[in-house]
């Protein structure tokens, strides 16, 4: 563990307090001081964002500090998209996703400005790493309600529940899935314009496309069975997120599979 005595560690462990607080007023039935906690803590993020952009000089999403710290940052306008734009009401779990994506800035991952490597002064940089962090945000809500479909179940509570997380899985992947898409074929184009091939066969691409294939898996499972099997389909959701957290962590930290985007750790 690594705390971080500096203003932008205050800034990542302030917002964690607030979502913290945000978490204990829901459970006291102070929805609206919770709210209003949860966007303090969403407005922190965001200025910690920024200053870590000024202080590194390129947008922050080059190593695990920054693309935890971006994650953070996304977890409450995805929370009000949904919302508004899906009907999924699921304001204490959004809040510890927020909490877990932050621990790892705030505890794990060293902070120390690193300069950009040759490779990655791209225009495709930003957009790339963005629609990858967008995706998985939003395939970890998902995974979220999948995990709440089995949990249901098993506990045998009405069935309502399970049908209308399972079609909250489903919303959130077939939003998800899109922008995991984008992010492999701009990767691809970049890899092109940097290493000059479109595919390396590299560790992390090789598990990108894993991840990607296994949504395929899911939602041709789901089209052809819709929701008469819903454990199946929570799996195969809860298999996508494994697949995804392997990509983001095992490939970028491991030593026994170097490829070219280890520069990530």
């Amino acid at each position: 563990m690594e705390f971080k005595p500096t203003i932008q560690g205050t800034m990542i462990y302030v917002t964690m307090a607030c979502w913290i607080l945000a978490v204990i007023g829901s459970f006291i039935r102070r929805t609206g001081l919770s709210g209003i906690l949860f966007f303090v803590g969403f407005l922190i993020a965001v200025v910690a964002w920024v200053y870590r952009w000024i202080h590194v000089q390129h947008v922050p999403m080059q190593n695990l500090f920054e693309v935890f710290l971006t994650l953070g940052m996304l977890i409450w306008p995805i929370w009000l998209f949904s919302r508004r734009v899906l009907g999924i009401r699921s304001f204490v779990t959004d809040i510890l996703i927020g909490l877990i994506v932050l621990y790892p800035a705030g505890f794990s991952f060293h902070a120390e400005p690193q300069r950009l490597p040759p490779a990655l002064q791209s225009w495709l940089f930003a957009p790339h790493v963005a629609v990858y962090m967008l995706s998985y945000v939003l395939m970890a809500r998902a995974a979220v309600q999948a995990g709440a479909v089995l949990w249901y179940r098993f506990l045998e509570m009405p069935e309502v529940l399970s049908v209308e997380a399972e079609r909250a899985a489903y919303q959130l992947s077939r939003i998800g899935f899109p922008l995991l898409t984008l992010g492999l074929l701009l990767g691809s184009v970049w890899g092109q314009r940097a290493w000059g091939d479109y595919w390396g066969w590299d560790p992390k691409e090789l598990w990108s496309l894993a991840s990607w294939l296994v949504y395929i898996g899911y939602f041709h499972f789901r089209y052809m069975y819709g929701t008469r099997y819903p454990r199946i389909n929570s799996i195969w959701v809860l298999a996508g997120l494994a697949f995804i957290i392997i990509t983001l962590l095992w490939v970028n930290l491991s030593r026994i599979f170097p490829g070219l985007h280890n520069y990530a750790t």
